[in-house]
């Protein structure tokens, strides 16, 4: 079976990329035949206005780009630990309330998801991580004009999704939601749908 193949954006500081990525994760951990792209997007660098220090020029001002950062290490040098680094830190941030900018907070956060905390922050140190989010956060702006997360990215195609519950440890729960996501999206006739307010 071919895998479909998908981007999603996220920062960490987003409750809503939470939920989306939980379903993601979840869904790859029960097996789902997917080849996920997990894209950095700066919330921070989203809302510098033009002509002011960019959040790649000054990352001590941002709240969110240390953990970004860190998982891009990850996901670039330790990928097998990966999918356990990024549920831990959005878990950290969203359940636990801890720090995104506190380096010793997510030491033990990348510990305990298994990750070699030297070699991440070797990469961090090295500027490697902050460069491949640069680049990777103004493709995603040039080529599918993206503004948030999370965006799930298919082709020419992107949309910004917004779910109200995370999958848990429901596997097949986060299979059939992402598969739902990914055939509206393929769907070309729909471009908006939104409900007025929140479902009860």
């Amino acid at each position: 079976m071919t895998p479909r193949s998908f981007a999603v954006t996220f920062d960490y500081r987003c409750p809503y990329a939470r939920i989306a990525h939980d379903h993601v994760v979840a869904g790859l951990r029960a097996g789902a035949a997917w080849d996920v792209t997990f894209l950095p997007f700066s919330l921070g660098q989203a809302h510098v206005e033009a002509g002011h220090p960019t959040v790649w020029d000054r990352p001590e001002q941002d709240s969110g780009i240390l953990a970004m950062q860190a998982a891009i290490a990850v996901r670039d040098t330790q990928a097998d630990r990966f999918l356990d680094v990024h549920h831990a830190l959005f878990e950290h941030r969203h359940v636990a309330a801890g720090s995104l900018r506190d380096r010793s907070a997510l030491t033990e956060v990348l510990a305990d998801a298994g990750a070699d905390t030297d070699a991440v922050w070797r990469e961090v140190d090295a500027g490697r991580p902050l460069a491949t989010i640069e680049k990777e956060h103004e493709g995603g702006v040039a080529t599918h004009d993206v503004w948030g997360v999370p965006t799930f990215v298919v082709g020419d195609a992107a949309v910004f999704v917004r779910l109200l519950e995370p999958a848990g440890a429901d596997g097949d729960l986060g299979r059939a939601t992402v598969e739902r996501i990914l055939d509206q999206l393929d769907w070309p006739l729909l471009n908006e749908f939104k409900h007025t307010s929140i479902p009860r």
